[in-house]
């Protein structure tokens, strides 16, 4: 039975917006009116309001992820743009993943011992200056096109362990309780989401004009930005020190993280997540134009980081008042959850509609397990290994995005058509 291809195109409800933006209202604003009466005072007050640092430091989040959302926002675009083959966006996304396999275990222990993982966030900002300058001023043509490419792959793999790591650093040695953090976890999740569509809207504003000027601009905003974040990271909150010895700490980190299961079994938890959420951003816009109808991905991606941020504050729900659950007990049925939405898309192919609906259940999941589990990092794993503890959860899924990648290129040549 053959399958009739509409020639048409597909947008989002508008409504859909609205829904997700007063979901995402009433969960914030009537949490502490509902369990005001559940939760006691001194519990409730640890909960509902973070340390002043903590809200200095949520500002420094945000620019992070502005500045990794405003090429997230391009993708292949900008590639198949400069004129690169369907062959060369392989090998660039093979050295991203393999430069990210090659570095991720050794970032955290060289942050500890250049000084600190503020000095990481810091080198975060660099290299994306680098790489907005260079885009900005080297031509595509550069038989170094390569060299931006790497420094992105190195500031994604910053990104995930050192402004966690710092945070929680910074909330011990100033003598916060831990209860504040759980707070800050789900809000830096809230945040990223918040900014990764702030991002998105600003590319396509630049965009909207001209291709060349916008994306042009588009590098001179995150050189903008990353000058911000340099400030602020240097200027704005620095870290205290540590008393413990390198060498005591590197000792504690072989011991207690291939030692512990709890550990292990985190770090595998994280690993999935990552790897699913790679996966998911390489295949959502082919699965989504498969039956050939016009798709506005840009309609779409708001969407999704909208559901990822009403999942993210859904998160104090789960774990407040009478009816409250193990951490554990919400990870089981939110990992669940995830993989009945992606299995259901791997199956066979769904109507748009219902594919967006999918996508959007997935990511909602996204943003309650993340939180989730940087709450179980702060029980099981000590303070001063978490950087290294998420950076070497994150080698496994690296390895097997890699692995998939290379065996795409020379089993299936032709699968690289739904590449771009």
């Amino acid at each position: 039975m053959g399958v009739e291809v509409e020639n048409s195109k597909w947008e989002p409800n508008p409504s859909l917006y609205g829904f997700i933006i007063m979901c995402c209202f009433f969960s914030i604003a009537l949490f502490p009116r509902f369990f005001n009466k559940s939760v006691s005072p001194s519990a409730f007050s640890d909960q509902s309001l973070s340390p002043s640092s903590h809200r200095y430091f949520l500002f420094l989040y945000c620019l992070a992820s502005a500045m990794e959302g405003v090429w997230s926002v391009f993708g292949d675009f900008e590639f198949v743009y400069n004129g690169m083959s369907k062959e060369q966006i392989l090998f660039s996304l093979c050295l991203g993943f393999g430069s990210s396999l090659l570095f991720a275990s050794l970032l955290p222990f060289l942050s500890d011992s250049i000084g600190g993982h503020h000095k990481a966030c810091l080198m975060f900002c660099i290299l994306h200056l680098f790489v907005g300058t260079w885009k900005r001023m080297v031509p595509q043509s550069h038989p170094c096109i390569w060299l931006p490419t790497l420094s992105s792959s190195l500031a994604t793999s910053i990104f995930s362990f050192a402004f966690e790591a710092w945070l929680v650093l910074e909330n011990e040695n100033q003598g916060y309780r831990q209860r504040a953090l759980t707070h800050t976890f789900w809000l830096m999740t809230f945040f990223e989401s918040a900014s990764l569509i702030g991002s998105q809207v600003l590319a396509n504003w630049l965009l909207a004009s001209n291709v060349d000027t916008g994306i042009a601009s588009s590098s001179t905003a995150t050189i903008f930005i990353a000058i911000i974040g340099i400030f602020c990271v240097t200027k704005g909150w620095k870290q205290a020190p540590y008393s413990a010895p390198v060498k005591d700490r590197r000792q504690m980190s072989y011991t207690h993280i291939f030692s512990d299961k709890r550990i292990l079994l985190l770090g595998f938890a994280h690993a999935c997540l990552q790897f699913s959420i790679a996966i998911f951003w390489i295949l959502w816009a082919p699965t989504l134009v498969a039956d050939g109808r016009e798709v506005h991905l840009g309609l779409i991606y708001p969407c999704l980081m909208g559901a990822r941020m009403l999942g993210s504050t859904v998160f104090p729900w789960l774990l407040r008042g009478p009816s409250s659950l193990r951490i554990e007990d919400c990870l089981v049925y939110a990992f669940t959850v995830l993989g009945l939405a992606l299995s259901i898309v791997a199956y066979d192919y769904q109507e748009i509609g219902v594919l967006v609906s999918l996508f959007c259940l997935f990511h909602a999941g996204v943003g309650l397990i993340i939180p989730s589990l940087a709450r179980l990092r702060t029980i099981h794993v000590p303070n001063e290994l978490r950087g290294g503890m998420i950076s070497l959860s994150l080698a496994p899924a690296n390895a097997a995005i890699l692995f998939l990648l290379i065996l795409v290129r020379f089993s299936n040549p032709k699968s690289l058509e739904h590449l771009g």
